[in-house]
């Protein structure tokens, strides 16, 4: 079996895959990667299903080293990543040799990067995802980031390492690219995120509305996986609501009594009760999970029909990546 060595752990470094879907009704939140994008980019350019498991760095990377030659793909944020020293491609498929230390460096720009191996990251499942639930402590690597001298199973398939290795040399092709999308390093300058209004938008002031489109909300430093709390101009309501708490997804932006919104994120709770103005549309949702605290960010309304448009876009974009990807590799298509 393949195995990935811990040798430094880094600032947060977990375990993620597509989430842990079926279980919110008992509670159980879906985890799953922040940005979701980046981490299903990283599976596709190793020729792996979207949703497998992979490691998502946060902020400072872990050093590691693997036990059998390995193909590897990092995305997300921009990060610097060395083999023994000597500067690794990001957004790419890549050959690192076994027992070679892989060294993260800070993400210079953007908060989080992916880490994605073939055949995938392989600790045992639970409730059917391989995702890291910190506050529960399952899921993942015994439901915490990594540490120094963890040994993490990869699903590798040890056979393909060779004939892969072989193929990339004879065909002078050192990786498999896909280009950055926008915003995989956080919201760019002057780019909105964008939203619908939530259930409760019309039981906000005029001018709570005005301001959550028109003003400019900062990250919290009390922000986190579970939720970006927003800090700015406070929405009030038009009049006191009170509300049987509801089911909630990511992307949703709660507003509490304070009027300080709240996006939840991957983390987040299953149900909530405080008002609903407005949920962040599933495109855009890579982008915002790419902000450090600190990071301005500014609101736009769009049509369903826009959401579900970009939101196929990206679908599409990521097939035909996967597809080309698995052509190159000389692999079957996921």
């Amino acid at each position: 079996m393949n195995l990935m060595r811990v040798d430094r752990p880094g600032i947060l470094s977990v375990l993620q895959d597509g989430g842990r879907y079926g279980y919110q009704r008992f509670g159980v939140p879906v985890n799953g990667a922040m940005d979701e994008w980046s981490c299903r980019l990283a599976n596709v350019l190793v020729g792996n299903a979207a949703d497998s498991a992979a490691l998502e760095i946060t902020l400072n990377g872990p050093t590691v080293r693997f036990a059998h030659d390995t193909l590897i793909a990092v995305t997300g944020a921009d990060i610097a990543v060395t083999a023994a020293g000597v500067p690794l491609p990001t957004h790419c498929a890549v050959m690192v040799r076994h027992d070679v230390p892989i060294a993260f460096g800070h993400c210079r720009r953007g908060a989080r990067a992916y880490l994605a191996v073939r055949g995938g990251f392989a600790p045992d499942a639970v409730l059917g995802s391989r995702s890291t639930n910190l506050r529960a402590a399952f899921g993942g690597v015994e439901g915490r980031a990594l540490r120094a001298g963890d040994r993490v199973a990869v699903a590798s398939p040890y056979r393909e390492m060779l004939p892969l290795a072989r193929m990339m040399v004879q065909s002078v092709m050192a990786s498999v690219a896909a280009a950055r999308p926008a915003g995989a390093n956080g919201p760019e300058t002057g780019n909105a995120i964008r939203f619908l209004p939530g259930p409760q938008w019309e039981r906000f002031e005029p001018t709570a509305r005005k301001a959550f489109e028109t003003e400019t909300f900062t990250v919290s430093n009390q922000s986190d996986r579970m939720g970006y709390r927003l800090e700015g101009p406070a929405l009030a309501l038009s009049s006191p609501l009170e509300m049987v708490s509801e089911a909630v997804s990511f992307g949703t932006v709660q507003v509490p009594p304070g009027g300080a919104p709240i996006v939840l994120m991957a983390d987040r709770q299953s149900v909530g009760g405080y008002p609903k103005i407005a949920y962040v549309i599933s495109a855009d949702l890579p982008s915002l999970a790419q902000a450090m605290p600190g990071t301005a960010l500014r609101f736009q309304a769009v049509t369903a029909e826009t959401a579900q448009r970009e939101l196929l876009a990206m679908e599409d974009r990521l097939d035909t990546i996967a597809a080309e990807a698995a052509r190159l590799l000389g692999l079957p298509p996921q």
